[in-house]
């Protein structure tokens, strides 16, 4: 395992997923990047429930790359449930978006993102947008220390139940 920073990448679009693969690769930046593909799956890998549940396998991120227009659970309910989580309230969280609407921006802030991108229309744009996030995010600021949520059923105990939204 790498001692870099690990990305975990919250997008359902095909391309937006290549685009971004593409610029982080032509940006030099080799931090491991996970991917999963709505709402819902983020939820599963943040809480390592169900194909989730090894560590080693997939480990917790320190930033969360995060679309708000997602199936399933859209990306402020991920976000909402991140903030409620005790171990996950300091996860950088940036909302990488097509969305410009203001309506969006200020719904981000306020569910505690910690900065709102949205996505560059061309390739060049975007490969500054990931190195400036790398930049900024993953090697300027002092991440906070992530901690996988304890899994508890109504007794307190462990248990292998999917976690709530």
């Amino acid at each position: 395992m790498t001692d870099e920073p690990i990305i975990l990448l919250a997008e359902d679009r095909p391309e937006d997923i290549i685009l971004i693969r593409r610029a982080f690769a032509q940006g030099g930046i080799d931090n491991p990047l996970y991917i999963v593909r709505d709402g819902e799956e983020a939820i599963a890998y943040l809480s390592g429930f169900g194909r989730y549940s090894n560590r080693e396998e997939f480990p917790l991120p320190h930033l969360l790359l995060l679309d708000i227009k997602m199936p399933k659970v859209d990306g402020f309910e991920v976000l909402k449930w991140v903030r409620q989580q005790p171990g996950f309230g300091t996860l950088v969280v940036i909302v990488l978006t097509s969305s410009q609407d203001i309506f969006d921006v200020n719904k981000a802030y306020g569910l505690g993102a910690n900065s709102f991108l949205v996505k560059p229309m061309d390739f060049d744009n975007f490969r500054v947008t990931c190195k400036t996030i790398k930049d900024y995010w993953l090697h300027m600021n002092k991440l906070p220390e992530t901690q996988r949520p304890p899994k508890k059923g109504k007794n307190g105990a462990t248990n292998g139940t999917a976690p709530n939204l």
